[in-house]
């Protein structure tokens, strides 16, 4: 299984997909994929809109997707599809497209197979058991809070240890630790802004100069940086 798990598409003063595109690059491959793209987590921008924007950036590491959107048969597209790229937006619409038409059990039958996955933001975050440690306002019924499990822990994307001052709400910490409570046998990882991680079999890796925080009920949240081993979370 070949993973690329993002947490966010553009970092403070950066131009869209900067970032991760080096290492979206060396992920695919120095041979040209048309890869299939799940647009369905834009909400306010068309799915045309996202497919260009994406390939304006994929076009400079000689890469291009096809947006899911443009085929007849959406099940067909992902059974034959190259490489799959999950883009980031509202979790709860990409889970409920998702759902309806049927893709969530062949997206992750051909990922188990070996088709490559590249997701950021709500893309990382369908990647793990569940959508419930998403920051997205729930705009709309999925009709499952199930995803991919193509993980077995959780991502909580855009992780932030800052609490605004004059804001009287939990911290995304006390959110994390609220959600372990309740479900006592899943880590949950505050993937931060300009990280990722990348899994090949059972090697999982974090990139990028930021630690990521791990949560565990029961054990106090610990700091691990690209140097230490992640495939505890595997097992």
């Amino acid at each position: 299984m070949s993973l690329l798990l993002i947490s966010n598409s553009t970092n403070a003063g950066e131009a869209y997909l900067e970032h991760p595109n080096r290492e979206i690059q060396k992920f695919l491959g120095r041979d040209t994929i048309e890869a299939l793209f799940i647009p369905y987590a834009a909400v306010t921008f068309s799915y045309d809109d996202y497919e260009a924007k994406v390939n304006n950036r994929f076009a400079e590491i000689g890469h291009r997707v096809r947006s899911i959107h443009r085929y007849d048969d959406p099940q067909a597209a992902v059974e034959k599809a190259k490489a799959i790229i999950v883009g980031g937006g509202n979790t709860w619409k990409l889970v409920r497209m998702m759902h309806d038409q049927g893709l969530l059990p062949l997206i992750r039958q051909k990922v188990l197979g070996g088709t490559p996955y590249v997701g950021w933001s709500a893309g990382a975050n369908v990647a793990c058991p569940t959508l419930r440690t998403t920051n997205d306002m729930p705009i709309t019924h999925p009709g499952t809070f199930d995803t991919l499990g193509l993980v077995p822990f959780q991502i909580n994307p855009h992780y932030l240890d800052d609490h605004p001052a004059n804001h009287g709400g939990e911290t995304r910490e006390q959110r994390i630790e609220e959600f372990i409570c309740e479900n006592r046998d899943l880590y949950v990882v505050g993937l931060r802004e300009g990280t990722m991680l990348r899994r090949e079999g059972d090697e999982l890796t974090l990139i990028g100069r930021r630690p990521a925080r791990i949560f565990k009920y029961g054990a106090k949240p610990k700091e691990l940086d690209a140097d230490d081993d992640f495939n505890f979370l595997l097992k």
